[in-house]
């Protein structure tokens, strides 16, 4: 991977091709990510990059954290994330990645946590149906269904879908493509939907598939 950045989901919206062909796209706030640490394989046994993003104050910050900071020379921010990269001599210690790193036309992944819809019942969550509403179905048309015999196996099977906690998942979208960079306001426009809510934070990266 030779091109990595951390951002923050605007939302959606929608452009235009020349053609008159409409693109729905997600707005990604991307960077400024200045770099915080370089991993060598001499010392680390790897090489990559640490990136951080959304500059704060070094009180809101733990020791550990506002050290990194410190010994970097760089100024102190919420998030801190690594990408690996091909190669580390490429970069140094304080420069900052932009949106300029992509342009239109690139594929890339980009990751995040879903949103969260909190406990939910099987039809949400697992889009089972619900009973018929009709005369002879007793007061049951939402629950999730048989639990299995009570003599034998005398237990809920592995894997039985039930209500509970639903979202807040690590999620990855792959091979979106970057519609128009827009270097005005340091946003990326991508193909489609992306995971989690507004505001949230978000990595896009080089896709590792490609059609």
């Amino acid at each position: 991977m030779n091109k990595a950045i951390i951002g923050r989901k605007v939302g959606m919206t929608q452009v235009f091709t020349p053609e008159g062909r409409v693109i729905p796209v997600t707005v990604v706030e991307a960077g400024p990510c200045p770099v915080v640490q370089i991993k060598t394989k001499e010392r680390d046994g790897y090489e990559a990059l640490k990136l951080g993003f959304d500059e704060t104050r070094e009180k809101d910050l733990n020791k550990p954290d506002a050290g990194q900071f410190k010994k970097a020379g760089v100024t102190p921010c919420k998030v801190l994330k690594e990408f690996r990269v091909d190669n580390v001599k490429d970069y140094s210690v304080g420069n900052v990645i932009t949106a300029d790193v992509f342009t239109a036309g690139d594929k890339v992944d980009v990751h995040g946590v879903s949103k969260g819809h909190g406990f939910t019942g099987v039809i949400k969550r697992w889009n089972q149906h619900r009973l018929k509403m009709s005369h002879g179905v007793s007061a049951v048309h939402r629950e999730p269904g048989s639990m299995g015999a009570c003599s034998d196996p005398s237990r809920v099977f592995k894997n039985k879908r039930l209500a509970g906690h639903y979202g807040v998942d690590n999620c990855t979208v792959q091979n979106l493509e970057v519609v128009r960079v827009d270097l005005a306001r340091n946003c990326l426009l991508i193909k489609g939907s992306v995971p989690g809510p507004n505001g949230s934070v978000v990595t896009v990266n080089d896709t590792v598939k490609r059609r």
